[in-house]
This record gives structure tokens, C-alpha cells and sequence, in this order.
């Protein structure tokens, strides 16, 4: 356990990090942008690409690629999940001293929530903020896969990757608070997820995980929105916290994503529903319904 806490948020790179647009990969508007417009454009341009080369209902074989894209996102959830932790650990025990200066943080899940005003994007969390803002880019690879394996490409399925890139990189820009509890709970989200995915795609039926996965976003949601409401109470009741301009903007892109995302959760479920109701599973047509009914009386 040592090496594991020297290694994850003891060590100088992670110490010593800095958010700077000069010395960090990735850390500029412009970068943030174009690899936005990239990802829409060339997923856009593949799926019509295919669309119009290939048969339809036909897949492009892709062998292990699925399975091993879930594994290394499972894996680097999972390490974030636990370097975010530990290093959480680690600056709550260093800036102790500093909440006596300040109304608004008196216990260590206030800070979870709420940064105090004038913090800056350096050391162990932001490191590790900065990775999950890296991985986001792993995660569009897998739109590229969903096209190659002939699933339909959706609207919300674009917008969201593009919203959450853009909201990971927000909390660093402008140290935005409620970020550590985000982060902790999109990666253990991602973890079950792309864990149960890499599952199905050695073993089970990959049909099987579509209900698992909606399921666990929606309990994600759920848990976002009660922290937003403990955010707006610890900045209005306690003084005030660190990055609420940049909070209020991704408020609204959470509002948009949940707009999106139950429009296409109520569309799916009511799809499969009608499915099974024609190919008379799940009860079976009204006529068989009535003869059941009279049989058994």
C-alpha cells in the first residue's frame, strides 16, 4: 500500500503538477475546439462513408479490438478512481490548516463539493483531473467502433462526448469545484460499465448490458444532481465557492445531456417494447390476451 500511495499521489510529477497552457498537452481553447470539430467531422464522414459502401445490417469484423478498448478504459477508470482518492486523502490532510481562514469549508465532504474561493489548478487532484480529461479522448474512440460495427449513430451519442470533453476540461481551466466528486463517480460509473462490457464481449451476449449501462447513467445523474445541490447551498449559505461561473455553464450542459439523454432513454425503451410486442413475447397481442382470459375462467 505504500508503493501504491507513493506511486499515485506522492510522486513529484504528481505533487508538483501544474495547469498551464504553455507547459501542458491539451491545455489550450484552440486544442479543445479542433479535436471537437475532428471527432464530429470524421465520425460524421465514416458513418456515410459506410453507409453508402457497405450492404446494410453488415458489420466490419473488428476481432478482440471492442473487448480490449472496454479493458483500458475499465483499467484507467479504475486508477483514476483510486489516485483521485488518495490524493483527495493526501490534500485534505496538507490544507487543513487553511479551511480555519475560510467560512465555507469545515469538513472534508464540503471540500469534495465545494473548493474555497482562489484556488488554483495545481497539484495531486488536478493531476489526476487532468488524466480523466485525457481519457475522454480514449472514449471517442469507441464512437468509432459503434460505427464500424454497423450500430446507428446517434445525436446524443456525439453531443454527449463532445459536452463531457468540454466540462473536464472547464474544471480545470477555471479550478472549478464539485470536480473531485464528479470525477470519483463518472469513474466508478465507467469502471462497472466497461468492466461488464468486457465481460459480454469475452462471454455473455452483448445484447445483454444494453438495459445495465442506461441503468447505471441514470444513477450517475441522479447523484450529480443531489451534489449540485449541495454546491449551490455550501456557495450561497457558506460563502462562497471556487469556479461557480464555469459551475452555472456546465449546469446547463448537464441540463442538455439530461434533456437528450432521457429523450433517447424513453425512445429506446419504447422501441424494445413495441419489438417484443410484435414478435409476441411479453404478453402477445390483445386477441391472445382475451383467449388466455377465457380459457382460464
Amino acid at each position: 500500500m505504500k508503493s501504491v500511495n507513493y506511486y499515485l499521489s506522492e510522486y513529484p510529477s504528481i505533487v508538483n503538477f501544474r495547469w498551464s497552457h504553455t507547459q501542458t498537452l491539451g491545455s489550450t481553447w484552440s486544442f479543445l475546439f479542433s479535436s471537437i470539430a475532428i471527432y464530429v467531422l470524421a465520425a460524421a464522414t465514416l458513418h456515410t462513408f459506410l453507409s453508402l459502401l457497405l450492404p446494410k445490417r453488415r458489420r466490419v469484423p473488428l476481432g478482440p479490438i471492442p473487448a480490449l478498448h472496454s479493458l483500458c478504459i475499465f483499467l484507467i477508470s479504475a486508477v483514476i478512481f483510486v489516485g483521485i482518492l488518495l490524493s483527495s486523502a493526501a490534500d485534505i490532510r496538507d490544507t487543513r490548516w487553511f479551511w480555519r481562514r475560510t467560512k465555507t469549508i469545515s469538513t472534508p465532504f464540503q471540500w469534495f463539493l465545494c473548493f474555497p474561493l482562489g484556488t488554483r489548478p495545481s497539484g495531486r487532484v488536478f493531476f489526476w483531473s487532468y488524466v480523466f480529461y485525457l481519457s475522454r479522448f480514449l472514449h471517442f474512440f469507441g464512437t468509432f467502433i459503434t460505427i464500424l460495427r454497423r450500430r446507428k449513430l446517434t445525436f446524443f451519442h456525439l453531443v454527449n462526448q463532445s459536452i463531457l470533453l468540454l466540462m473536464s476540461f472547464l474544471w480545470l481551466q477555471f479550478s472549478q469545484s464539485f470536480q473531485v466528486l464528479a470525477i470519483l463517480l463518472a469513474t466508478v460509473l465507467y469502471s462497472v460499465v466497461y468492466g461488464y462490457r468486457f465481460w459480454t464481449a469475452i462471454g455473455l451476449p452483448s445484447s445483454a448490458c444494453f438495459s445495465f449501462v442506461l441503468n447505471c447513467q441514470v444513477v450517475l445523474l441522479g447523484c450529480n444532481l443531489v451534489g449540485h445541490l449541495g454546491v449551490i447551498f455550501l456557495h450561497f449559505v457558506k460563502g462562497g465557492c471556487n469556479g461557480m461561473g464555469a459551475w452555472c455553464f456546465n449546469s446547463v450542459l448537464n441540463a442538455v445531456i439530461l434533456c437528450l439523454f432521457l429523450d433517447f432513454y424513453f425512445k429506446s425503451h419504447l422501441r424494445r417494447r413495441t419489438v417484443v410486442d410484435v414478435s409476441g413475447h411479453g404478453g402477445g397481442s390483445s386477441s391472445a390476451r382475451y383467449h388466455r382470459a377465457r380459457r382460464r375462467n
